[in-house]
């Protein structure tokens, strides 16, 4: 009876990830089960991996392996342009479109008063530290068209404008649109083509 209470938890569990529902999990557990050693197995091992090492980058932000992301110690990453985004889904976004050759700055979020998110709350003293520390030239500001990210966006540009040239992303994000989920070539067209605040 353990075992079929193990497949129900595994089912349970996979149907909490976003974009899997309870119908699409059982469908994706048989499938690893069925192909065990090619899916399941290497599967089990890589998320132990995972579990293990993944960690925050000090610096930005990003998810990697090391306290220091491949992107904050890349020497060629280091052209004084800084892309503020929400969240790493949004960075992982950025880095697919394969057009953003600086680095990141991820806040972990957007200013809300009705969540009582304030700048504290996310890496908004962080950010204004590096502009400060760091020789940054130009703060892109990738921040999803939604009103709390409009909101974060301006709050930002008040705090460091006075110190560094500040660019959002332009045409091509649709207001209430998330970065990661539109295409490449719209987060192309839309790096390419930023505007002052």
């Amino acid at each position: 009876m353990s075992g079929q209470n193990d497949l129900d938890n595994l089912i349970e569990m996979m149907a909490k990830l976003p974009g899997l529902g309870p119908r699409s999990a059982r469908r994706a557990v048989l499938h690893m089960i069925k192909k065990r050693a090619l899916v399941l197995m290497p599967l089990s091992d890589a998320l132990a991996r995972v579990a293990e090492t993944a960690r925050e980058c000090l610096n930005c932000g990003n998810v990697g392996t090391t306290d220091l992301c491949e992107i904050c110690q890349s020497e060629k990453r280091a052209n004084g342009e800084l892309c503020i985004v929400e969240d790493v889904a949004d960075l992982w976004a950025m880095e697919r479109a394969g057009v953003f050759k600086g680095r990141y700055h991820v806040l972990g979020g957007t200013l809300s008063a009705l969540d009582a998110v304030g700048p504290e709350e996310l890496r908004i003293p962080k950010l204004i530290d590096r502009v400060t520390s760091e020789e940054i030239s130009e703060v892109i500001l990738a921040l999803n068209a939604t009103v709390d990210g409009q909101t974060t966006a301006h709050y930002i540009a008040d705090q460091i404008e006075h110190r560094v040239k500040v660019t959002s992303l332009a045409q091509g994000v649709p207001i209430g649109g998330e970065l990661d989920y539109l295409d490449d070539g719209t987060i192309g067209a839309a790096l390419r083509a930023r505007k002052s605040i």
